[in-house]
C-alpha cells in the first residue's frame, strides 16, 4: 500500500514538472499592459487575464509542447475566437490568430 501511494506522489510530481517545464507556462505583459497568466489546465494550457477590463476572462486555449503551441485565442474587445498559435523564443511569446488560415493578427508579449 505505501510503494502504491508513493508512486502516485512520484507520478503527480513528475506531472507538474513537465507543466512547469514548459516555456509557455508563466505571466505575460500583453501588447495593451495587461498581465496574460499561462497555466496547465487538464491537457491544455489556458489563457486568463489577470489584469485590465477583462480581467478574470480566459482568452485561450492551446496544446503543444517545447515553445510551439497551437488552439484558439479570443480576442475579448471583440469577443471572436480565432485560430491561434503562441512560439515562445526567450522571454517572449508571438500571439497569433487567424480566421481562415489568411487574415491573421500577431502580437508579441513578454514574460513578467
Amino acid at each position: 500500500m505505501i510503494r502504491v501511494i508513493i508512486l502516485a506522489a512520484a507520478l503527480f510530481v513528475s506531472a507538474s514538472t513537465a507543466y512547469a517545464d514548459e516555456p509557455i507556462v508563466g505571466n505575460w505583459k500583453t501588447v495593451a499592459g495587461d498581465t496574460a497568466a499561462i497555466a496547465p489546465c487538464g491537457d491544455s494550457y489556458c489563457v486568463t487575464l489577470k489584469t485590465g477590463k477583462y480581467a478574470g476572462k480566459q482568452i485561450g486555449k492551446m496544446q503543444g509542447t517545447g515553445g510551439s503551441y497551437t488552439g484558439e485565442l479570443t480576442d475579448p474587445s471583440e469577443d471572436k475566437t480565432y485560430s491561434g498559435s503562441g512560439t515562445v523564443s526567450g522571454n517572449t511569446v508571438r500571439m497569433k490568430g487567424c480566421v481562415l488560415k489568411v487574415f491573421c493578427k500577431s502580437q508579441t508579449w513578454t514574460r513578467l
